[in-house]
């Protein structure tokens, strides 16, 4: 969902960014910091973060911003879809977490399925790519796109990880409490609609 002082934020943090990456001007500079200044003020407002998390987590990258890139492994089993229990929140998610710099989005994916559930995976089909703020997860601070990619289990056995209590398989209609930061039920659905018709077109929005 859409909230405008959100959006607003993040625009103007995006363009002080930009512009303190690429200006030559020493009074440009001034304003850009100015703007990244007032994106930083507005978050404050609106949220409990301190000026201290807000300055690194949102503003303090350099170069052109951006939207950041989420990985998640989608596996089934006998009708039944992986998820793990993630400790941030007690809730249930697809394995997966942001894109690693090096790495491929299936070496990613990989890499995160095995150490939040303990399987040895290899990507095999893209399923979807999804624009975070088209769907109803949580306000973010992050322009996310979500990548979603079908795995095959070659091995190992299920164990939890640094970032997850558990690992299950559920059914579509049995599914646990969602971290909806991470994925929501609407997602979920489609995914099995996959699993039941594997000729479906990638999913892109």
């Amino acid at each position: 969902m859409s909230i405008k002082w959100l959006e607003w934020a993040k625009e103007i943090q995006a363009i002080s960014q930009a512009g303190l990456a690429y200006t030559k001007d020493v009074y440009d500079k001034e304003r850009f910091e100015q703007l990244r200044e007032l994106s930083i003020t507005i978050m404050q407002e609106y949220t409990e973060a301190g000026e201290e998390k807000i300055r690194t987590l949102f503003a303090s990258e350099t170069g052109y911003q951006t939207p950041k890139v989420d990985v998640r492994g989608v596996i089934f089993q006998d009708g039944k879809l992986l998820l793990v229990q993630e400790k941030a929140d007690g809730a249930w998610a697809l394995p997966g977490g942001w894109a690693d710099v090096g790495l491929s989005p299936a070496e990613v994916v990989v890499k995160e399925v095995k150490e939040e559930a303990g399987y040895d995976v290899t990507a095999t089909r893209l399923l979807a790519v999804l624009d975070k703020k088209f769907h109803h997860h949580p306000p973010s601070a992050f322009h996310v796109y979500k990548m979603f990619i079908q795995c095959n289990i070659m091995g190992g056995t299920a164990g939890v990880g640094t970032e997850t209590s558990a690992v299950g398989f559920f059914k579509q209609g049995e599914l646990p409490p969602l971290s909806e930061e991470r994925n929501t039920r609407e997602q979920l659905n489609r995914l099995f609609e996959f699993e039941k018709q594997p000729d479906l077109s990638t999913w892109l929005d």
